[in-house]
């Protein structure tokens, strides 16, 4: 039966029609954005994961800039600490150097004095960004003497935490015009014998080759020396940091480029797929319209039964 009233076969085919236009604007939402899954209302679940991820990945990006700048800040601390030593290194062989009788420890001195000046000089100069390890004040309003070098970003069930790399810089820094207790590693005082100096208070331009002069010029080898370890055990502190943010620095890349991984598995459109899709459903399209007009056009069949 026909009805001019209800065409059946029109309806049918614009619904055909109506759901072909929608997945054809999907697939070229997809092919034009490059994502399968774009907002919420594609996948709930993927696109509230995909989002938290992403958000996770700029806060391990900002944890990456801050172990590029803490880096900086141990590689200078280092520099110096390096610098320094080979200056007590030479101060060492200027004072073993004066254990020779009948030398001018005077003129020996005033090259030990150059010396402590330019570690001083030093310690003061390492600086970045504000900071510097070498030379505190530990009298300063609000000191700490940890510093902390954000290391990492971490997402657990409990909730969020940043892990940090701890440096306590009273055992790096070489000098403390605070006067702190202790204070920096030169310019603490320290006893061996009957001889109370520090590194950079070192005098020896008075001393003669008296017996009781000679042993004090022996203990100030040995304050000189422990100062020297000291400085060497910092080094090594500092190495440990560096080495720890390095290889930080490598992780959080290594995750970020699989957090994208991630969010790429989840969210990202085959492009092949899609595009092999796409041509389908234009075709689906065009045969669709065809469809519809053929159904559209049945009624007109009918006035051929009316005319004579």
């Amino acid at each position: 039966m026909t009805s001019l009233l209800t065409n059946s076969a029109a309806m049918v085919a614009l619904q055909t029609l109506n759901s072909i236009n929608r997945d054809l604007e999907d697939t070229q939402n997809r092919v034009s954005t490059g994502l399968r899954i774009s907002q919420a209302q594609d996948s709930a679940a993927y696109w509230a994961i995909a989002t938290t991820t992403r958000s996770d990945n700029g806060a391990l990006a900002a944890v990456s800039d801050a172990l590029a700048l803490g880096r900086s800040v141990l590689d200078v601390a280092y520099a110096g600490l390096q610098s320094n030593l080979d200056s007590l290194q030479k101060m060492k062989e200027l004072l073993v150097s004066a254990r020779q009788p009948g030398i001018d420890r005077a003129n020996v001195q005033t090259e030990i004095t150059g010396l402590q000046t330019d570690i001083r000089n030093k310690a003061d100069a390492a600086v970045i960004n504000e900071q510097n390890f070498l030379s505190v004040d530990s009298s300063a309003a609000g000191y700490n003497p940890i510093k902390s070098i954000v290391a990492s970003f971490e997402r657990t069930v409990a909730g969020i935490s940043v892990s940090t790399i701890d440096i306590d810089i009273s055992t790096v820094a070489l000098i403390d015009p605070g006067g702190g207790t202790p204070a920096g590693l030169l310019d603490q005082a320290r006893t061996v014998g009957g001889t109370t100096t520090s590194a950079l208070d070192i005098d020896i331009g008075a001393l003669t080759d008296s017996a009781a002069d000679l042993t004090t010029l022996d203990e100030t080898i040995a304050i000189l020396d422990a100062a020297l370890i000291d400085v060497t055990t910092a080094m090594n502190n500092i190495g440990v940091s560096l080495a720890r943010a390095e290889s930080q620095q490598d992780f959080i890349s290594s995750l970020m480029d699989a957090n994208d991984r991630a969010i790429g598995a989840l969210v990202d459109a085959d492009m092949e797929e899609e595009s092999t899709r796409l041509r389908a459903l234009q075709t689906q399209q065009q045969l669709a319209v065809e469809s519809l007009a053929i159904a559209n056009a049945s009624a007109q069949n009918i006035l051929t039964l009316f005319r004579n």
